[in-house]
């Protein structure tokens, strides 16, 4: 699909955001900001900027001569401060180009312009700012073209979150710590987290762990002296448990030695996301170190699907280590499931979710499959079929009712480009059991300091919640030559936010 826009100020400002919005609609579409002789489509903006904002837009199908007409005014003044006024301008502009596209098409957006991974904390903004529910809710229907359905699931999130975390918008003084262990034993097709197979790369894995060590060290004794807290402490990466018992050993005690207050930390996390990588000494490490909180992610129950994404773990090894790990006395498992594996149909999706239930972990996320673009599966689209746009949505509304027929409640969403149906990712747990972490590193109501190879910290300032970003790298080498360089970087940004 070749589609040409027309008529907007200084367009090049806009043409990522209609980039994204125009591949919710079609498969690799060509968008040009000129005249475009052989475009397939036409749209032509008209922008007035007299005491509001003002958008109107006009669609032309070439092909058949189709014309489809709609417009938007925003409340906000021409005269508003920069940031707010590009903000609602670009708003209004999306907000005509999807009425445009809807109407031609049929489909219909369910997060209407939202294209961000939190909308939920859209929802948080828009309730402290002191609107009521009904008007926030209006907001993002009329504004930002919402669904009734979605509003309806962000509210319940931001119901339940201020139910497991009273004290959410208070957390701004202390911070949470997430640990990265950049190492699996092989790597999914859909994965772009930093994740390198560990078999033969010991050296490697030793000097990580020594500059792991060393990072912590030193914010832990930043936080000590400046006597912040710590809420939540997260391993993932990788997978945390592809590492020796000894070593897992190693890096709890340190954690233990160097970090402020351990025992009064509300939650600690350890993906063991592999089950190949579980072990009853691992296990028991976890257990020494009263660490209960671990994931264990079957992502399907197809064995013909594990295979062809790479996981080279059996079905009936995730149900065994499973059992295991519960057993040793693990009393808060998280499982994740993805939805639109290659192969998979709602049929095989509804097989995963029968065997999900007579395990029946704590908390349970429902990813929907995203390409990402540094993937295998995106590099090789054609050897990964996936399902049908009506098919992903089936198989979401099937583990909605699943869910709520369980008496999981969702707590968590997050969302991603290029993902299937233009879905979502959503965290449900039984009631009681969900993790504070995940809320907080959603919501972006406190500082997440980022340790270990390719971690990112996200610094969030107490007095005026502006975000700082840092990112460790990705490469073990890069990290293990430069991790001294990249703790002084973080320190310096925590005495700027922290004093």
């Amino acid at each position: 699909m070749r589609i040409e826009i027309q008529g907007l100020p200084h367009p090049e400002r806009f043409q990522r955001p209609l980039e994204v919005m125009t591949e919710l609609f079609f498969e690799a579409p060509e968008l040009s900001l000129a005249p475009l002789p052989e475009a397939d489509m036409a749209v032509m903006f008209s922008v007035k900027e007299d005491g509001c904002i003002a958008v109107s837009g006009t669609l032309l199908d070439k092909t058949s001569g189709r014309v489809e007409e709609a417009s938007h005014e925003c409340s906000t003044p021409a005269d508003a401060d920069g940031k707010t006024y590009e903000k609602q301008l670009k708003n209004a502009v999306l907000h005509v180009y999807l009425t445009l596209l809807e109407r031609s098409t049929g489909l219909i957006q369910p997060w209407g312009v939202l294209t961000g991974v939190r909308p939920v904390k859209l929802l948080h903004q828009l309730l402290r700012s002191g609107l009521s529910k009904e008007e926030a809710h209006r907001k993002l229907a009329e504004e930002y073209l919402v669904t009734n359905e979605k509003i309806e699931l962000m509210q319940a999130i931001v119901d339940r979150q201020l139910t497991v975390v009273p004290d959410l918008y208070d957390l701004a003084h202390e911070v949470s710590i997430y640990i990265g262990i950049p190492f699996c034993p092989t790597k999914c097709a859909y994965c772009t987290f930093p994740a390198y197979a560990i078999n033969g790369r010991q050296g490697s894995v030793d000097a990580f762990l020594a500059g792991l060590h060393y990072e912590m060290e030193a914010v832990g004794r930043f936080l000590r002296e400046r006597g912040i807290r710590i809420t939540t402490i997260y391993y993932g990466g990788g997978t945390p448990t592809s590492i020796t018992a000894d070593e897992m050993d190693r890096l709890y005690a340190h954690m233990y030695d160097v970090f402020p207050d351990v025992d009064r930390v509300r939650e600690i996390t350890v993906e063991a996301g592999r089950p190949d990588t579980i072990t009853p000494e691992k296990l028991e490490v976890l257990k020494k170190w009263r660490i209960d909180r671990i994931s264990i992610n079957p992502q399907s129950y197809i064995q013909e699907t594990l295979k062809a994404i790479g996981r080279h773990h059996t079905v009936e090894e995730t149900i065994h280590k499973f059992h295991l790990a519960r057993q040793m006395g693990m009393n808060n498992i998280n499982m994740d499931l993805i939805i639109g594996l290659p192969g998979e149909g709602l049929a095989e999706f509804t097989h995963t979710l029968a065997e999900t239930e007579r395990l029946m972990p704590e908390s349970l996320t429902i990813h929907t499959l995203s390409f990402k673009r540094a993937s295998e599966m995106t590099k090789n689209k054609q050897k990964y079929k996936v399902a049908s746009r009506e098919e992903v949505q089936a198989m979401m509304k099937a583990a909605q009712e699943w869910t709520k027929e369980h008496g999981y409640v969702p707590y968590y969403l997050y969302r991603q480009k290029n993902i299937l149906g233009n879905l979502e990712n959503v965290g449900y747990a039984l009631p009681g059991q969900e993790s504070i972490y995940n809320i907080m590193i959603m919501e972006e109501q406190q500082s997440i300091i980022g340790l270990g190879c390719g971690a990112s910290s996200k610094f969030v300032d107490p007095k005026t919640r502006n975000i700082t970003r840092q990112a460790n790298p990705k490469e073990p080498k890069v990290y293990n030559e430069h991790f001294a360089e990249y703790t002084e970087e973080k320190i310096n940004i925590l005495k700027e936010i922290f004093g």
